[in-house]
């Protein structure tokens, strides 16, 4: 298949580093609530990427659960591929995609667990469905068939009852600490408007952060 005519102009929006906010994640809630606003189909997806021990990448799409200046938080399985892949390697990358402004963010830093008082915390808010899958799926398993997750749904349903579902051991969240940011904004002609932001000094939030313009 032939998609070399395939071509969309972007010509909507710009992005300059004197309006970028100096502070990227302040810039990341700013273009996250822009996204929200345009109710685009959950503005919280990102695909996160890994690496096994051999360096061989994998991604996957992932839901952002919280974010402020301490950074991306999102919830999975432990004994999961991607958390294999973190506990030999904690770098990783996420990268949001708001096609239908013309955008994408990219962030990569360094992620490790969330305290387990936040895990529960957040287990806690979530559908009663949703906890029970959580115990359903031993995540990235191989699977004879459908019905053995049916099968573990309705044993775990009469299990728990009416009461509280406890979080699972293997269960929990992981925070992305962000070392680099890029934005990107369409623009016509495939000249693009990217900013990076790169660690800088300081107490500031805001001089923490060295932001410049790459080439498209």
């Amino acid at each position: 298949m032939d998609l070399s005519n395939l071509r969309q102009e972007y010509a909507d929006r710009q992005l300059d580093v004197d309006h970028a906010d100096g502070d990227p994640h302040q810039q990341f809630e700013r273009w996250y609530r822009e996204a929200e606003a345009a109710e685009l189909l959950e503005p919280n997806a990102m695909v996160l990427a890994t690496v096994n021990a051999e360096g061989g990448p994998t991604q996957r799409t992932v839901l952002l659960k919280y974010f402020d200046s301490q950074g991306f938080v999102f919830f999975t399985n432990y004994q999961s591929r991607k958390s294999q892949h973190l506990k030999l390697n904690p770098h990783a990358s996420i990268l949001f995609q708001w096609l239908p402004l013309q955008r994408q963010v990219e962030v990569r830093g360094t992620v490790s667990k969330i305290a387990q008082e936040e895990t529960e915390n957040y287990f806690l808010s979530r559908p009663r469905g949703s906890q029970l899958g959580a115990w359903v799926s031993r995540q990235s398993e191989v699977l004879n068939s459908r019905s053995v997750l049916d099968d573990r749904l309705a044993d775990l349903t009469k299990k728990f009852g009416d009461g509280q579902i406890p979080v699972p051991s293997f269960w929990g969240g992981y925070r992305l600490v962000a070392e680099s940011f890029e934005f990107w904004q369409g623009r016509p002609n495939r000249l693009h408007d990217r900013i990076a932001y790169g660690m800088g000094s300081g107490t500031d939030p805001k001089s923490q952060w060295n932001r410049v313009r790459l080439s498209p």
